[in-house]
């Protein structure tokens, strides 16, 4: 349970939680956001396995592509909410 919680939070903190929150922020399509958050996800557990799949567990390529996914949504859902907001400080 306690190995779960760690990944859970490495991931958050490391790229699938940052970068995926920041190419989240670049569109207001939920779609392309969620999609760009598992692209990170899958990227970052390539990259620190050093592109060799066969020492990778499942589980944390499932808990980094599911925080990539979130953590791009959440960055969507900052940006349209920014945008919708916007109108409110317009010079008059």
């Amino acid at each position: 349970m306690l190995d779960l919680v760690g990944i859970i939070a490495a991931n958050f903190l490391s790229l699938p939680g940052v970068l995926g929150m920041a190419l989240g922020m670049l569109t207001r399509r939920p779609g392309l956001a969620v999609f760009l958050g598992a692209l990170v996800g899958v990227f970052e557990v390539a990259v620190f396995a050093g592109f060799d799949f066969s020492q990778v567990e499942s589980l944390e390529v499932i808990v980094s592509i599911v925080v990539g996914c979130i953590a791009g949504l959440v960055g969507c859902f900052f940006r349209r909410k920014g945008k919708r907001d916007d109108h409110q400080y317009a010079a008059t």
